[in-house]
């Protein structure tokens, strides 16, 4: 969804974005913002860890309470529910679920057992990111709201070829809003990789890519063993080393399918008229 002028998105009755961008960039506060603007903020990692992988992580809950034998007693008999409180700004549950590859005594995961997790997210991100188009017309036919925004996770870029005009996650997206990269300095980015090592968020990494990384991080460490991997300090790194990659290619995806935001700009935003305003100076700025 491109314009032929910047008044074309200004003046528009209605507005539906998608905005992406390196996790912690500002994507869920823009979204939160906006809600209190009247805009319908659809989460695609909320969605994610309600509808399409809700009940893998209740199944990993249920499986860690049936090694207490208390718990395994009121679960075999149907006395106790659990279930995953996941928000928009809470996506602990999902993050658990999808864990980390390491030491099984510091919570890691069998290296295996990750990619399949992986794999499991991987198929869980395309299929809410498909389902876009059918949320812009079900926030304006059932709730009545103009406005749209889609706040995406940060592996959108991975579950897409920016390279590919027919790939379909970038054709379902861009024919039914406008896309929007919230681009960080080189500042924020290792504010990101900090606050990211206090906070870990669901990552999500190719296949290939996780397995060149993993080798690498072993052979810098001098570690043999996968059992003997910390998995928070893979975490850390690995997420340093895929923010790398992945700004690039974030770059490419606007360049050829939509718009670049500064993140710095972004924090000026009070309300959704001074987002419409941001993303047409956006639009100007392409135009030129």
């Amino acid at each position: 969804m491109l314009f032929k002028s910047p008044d074309q998105f200004h003046d528009a009755p209605r507005h539906a974005v998608t905005v992406f961008g390196m996790a912690g960039v500002g994507k869920t506060r823009l979204a939160a913002l906006l809600r209190q603007s009247q805009w319908f903020h659809y989460s695609v990692d909320y969605r994610i860890g309600t509808r399409h992988m809700g009940e893998f992580i209740v199944d990993n809950f249920k499986a860690e309470a049936m090694k207490v034998p208390f718990l395994r007693d009121l679960l075999r008999t149907d006395s106790i529910k659990i279930a995953s409180n996941i928000t928009f700004a809470n996506l602990d549950p999902l993050s658990t679920y999808l864990g980390r590859p390491g030491d099984p005594k510091k919570g890691g995961l069998d290296l295996e057992e990750y990619r399949r997790r992986q794999d499991q997210h991987r198929a869980a991100e395309i299929a809410a990111l498909e389902e876009v188009p059918r949320f812009v017309a079900r926030a304006h036919d059932l709730y009545g709201y103009d406005n749209f925004i889609a706040d995406t996770g940060g592996s959108l870029i991975e579950v897409c070829d920016p390279d590919n005009p027919d790939d379909p996650v970038i054709r379902t997206l861009s024919e039914s809003t406008v896309l929007i990269y919230i681009r960080g300095t080189a500042d924020a980015a290792e504010e990101l990789i900090r606050r990211f090592a206090q906070n870990p968020k669901p990552m999500y990494y190719q296949p290939p890519f996780l397995t060149k990384k993993w080798a690498e991080y072993k052979k810098l460490n001098k570690i043999t063993d996968d059992a003997k991997v910390d998995p928070d300090a893979f975490g850390a790194w690995g997420f340093e080393a895929l923010l790398h990659d992945r700004l690039p290619r974030y770059q490419k995806l606007a360049d050829r399918f939509g718009y670049t935001i500064e993140a710095a700009d972004l924090q000026t935003v009070r309300d959704g008229e001074e987002f419409v305003d941001l993303v047409t100076t956006a639009i100007k700025a392409r135009m030129r």
